[in-house]
This record gives C-alpha cells, structure tokens and sequence, in this order.
C-alpha cells in the first residue's frame, strides 16, 4: 500500500473545521439565521480549554453546549471560539479550541460533522466500549430539540460522517 504523503485526512479535517469557523463566525457577526442553532461537543480537557472549575467536575472529559436562543460575547478566532452561556442560572465564559471540537450539529438542517482529534483517537484504541460523554445544556435551550445530546442521528433523520470512514486501514 502507498504512503499519504500529502495527508488527504489531515487536509479534509482542517477544511470541514474552516466550514465550522465560518459558521460560527457568521452567528458572532450577524447572528443565528431562521432556525439554525448549534450542538458543539468538545473535550472539555483538552488543551486551551477554559471552563469554570464546577463546570469541569461536572463534565470532566466531554462537554456539548447548544448555541441556540441566549449566548453573548461570541468571539471567533483563527484557532478557538469563545462564548458566554448560562448553566443553572450561573452565567459561564466558555473559550473552546477548534481542536478540541468532536462533533458539531446543527439540528434544523439536519447537518453534522465529527472530527477525531489526537486525544479521541487515543481514548477509542485504549477503551473501545467507554460510556457516553454528559452533556452540558445551557438552560435557554429549546426542549424539543435533541434534549439528550446524542447527536449521532437526530430526530432520525442525519448521518454523520466519520472522516476515518475514508481511510484505508
């Protein structure tokens, strides 16, 4: 078998995450068009990561938020987003490392993506069967959307596509 040495995967997964800075830096810019809003799940200990302490204890590994009816301060650069939320009341400052990024949904469309990063492709070969990740719900999220956080297959409907999908093994 031929050696990738152009790294397609490497290349394919920094453009799905431009598709993903992009959208989020049209909400910061312009806000949330019609009923778009987004499921973002990332390692919440992933280097760059910045979480309160009690939102850390509560979700030591994993962690989606929804950006849907009440976040402010959405800020996005080249490498993270940073966003305010609220949980439980408690207003949060949330700064989130595209690399950290394992999934991204947007439920109105039915559209999402899943990234492996170094770290998630570390855990999967040493624990195959893990439990699944919590899930974070800032508190002014609709109900009817999605309220378990599985973002996998939503209402049925979406498939999303794992860039190893592609690779030959």
């Amino acid at each position: 078998m031929a050696t990738d040495l152009i790294r397609y995967d490497v290349l394919t997964r920094d453009a799905l995450r431009g598709v993903l800075r992009r959208v989020l830096t049209d909400a910061a810019e312009q806000g949330l068009p019609g009923e778009h809003h987004f499921y973002i799940t990332f390692l919440s200990k992933a280097e760059g990561v910045k979480l309160s302490p009690r939102l850390q204890s509560q979700y030591p590994q994993e962690m989606t938020v929804i950006l849907q009816h009440q976040f402010w301060d959405l800020i996005v650069t080249d490498d993270h987003f940073e966003v305010g939320l609220s949980f439980g009341g408690i207003p949060e400052r949330l700064v989130v490392p595209f690399d950290s990024i394992t999934r991204f949904f947007d439920p109105s469309v039915q559209f999402g993506l899943q990234f492996e990063t170094a770290e998630t492709a570390e855990t999967e070969a040493e624990a195959p069967a893990a439990e699944p990740p919590a899930t974070a719900k800032a508190e002014a999220a609709d109900d009817n959307d999605n309220p378990d956080g599985d973002d996998t297959n939503p209402q049925g409907g979406a498939e999303v596509v794992r860039l190893d999908r592609f690779r030959k093994k």
